[in-house]
């Protein structure tokens, strides 16, 4: 988890070198945003289950609200928005986009990560990829298909970045699903070989993407 935070908070520092805002969507218990706050950004959490908040406030100084506050935010306050595995399970995805794009700052950046079903191990589970998640995960997303919601928004995907240790932890899940355990041998396999093969197509697990905002 310490890793995640660390490659997370450099992954932001780097794509927004003078930001000094941070949200964070579905923010959970709060980890990121308490690393984020201590790296001097200051942060607002997004989280819809109670005792996920109550947890995320404990850490941030009360800076977690149900996804209410949304609508009360001042336009163009943001200089980064995150989405850690979370815009797979929002329901309205051009609504929250349109949101989204008014929150951030002229220049500013969306960070999504999500899951990819065109991955070498979502290939070899099929339906037993743990990737998939039904019935939490609502949809599921190619490279152009997240290009596409950014365009519709006049957004501009200018990166994407491969988050290598999923192919293992999602083939371990698929492995328990597909055969009732773990099977921590096979599943490193699974997960080496399609890290392998992203290389070459550039297909990973699951994906960063970088979304700039050139307009307003």
């Amino acid at each position: 988890k310490a890793f995640s935070i660390n490659r997370k908070l450099r992954l932001i520092k780097k794509i927004s070198p003078k930001g000094e805002t941070l949200l964070d969507i579905g923010c959970g218990t709060g980890d990121f945003l308490k690393a984020a706050q201590k790296n001097k950004w200051s942060i607002i959490g997004v989280e819809p289950n109670d005792e996920a908040k109550i947890l995320a406030n404990l850490k941030t100084n009360n800076a977690v609200y149900n996804i209410d506050k949304l609508e009360g935010l001042n336009q163009n306050s943001f200089d980064v928005i995150t989405l850690w595995h979370v815009l797979e399970h929002l329901p309205k995805i051009d609504e929250i986009m349109t949101v989204l794009k008014n929150l951030l700052k002229h220049n500013g950046v969306l960070v999504v990560a999500v899951p990819n079903y065109k991955s070498h191990d979502a290939l070899y589970y099929k339906n037993f990829w743990a990737g998939y998640d039904v019935p939490r995960h609502l949809w599921h997303f190619s490279k152009n298909s997240i290009s596409i919601i950014a365009e519709r928004q006049k957004m501009e995907v200018v990166k994407t970045i491969p988050m290598y240790f999923d192919s293992y932890y999602v083939s371990l899940l698929s492995e328990k699903y597909k055969t009732g355990s773990l099977n921590p041998l096979k599943a490193f396999w699974v997960g080496t070989i399609s890290n392998i093969k992203a290389k070459q197509n550039k297909e990973y697990s699951s994906l960063i993407y970088i979304i700039k905002n050139s307009t307003n």
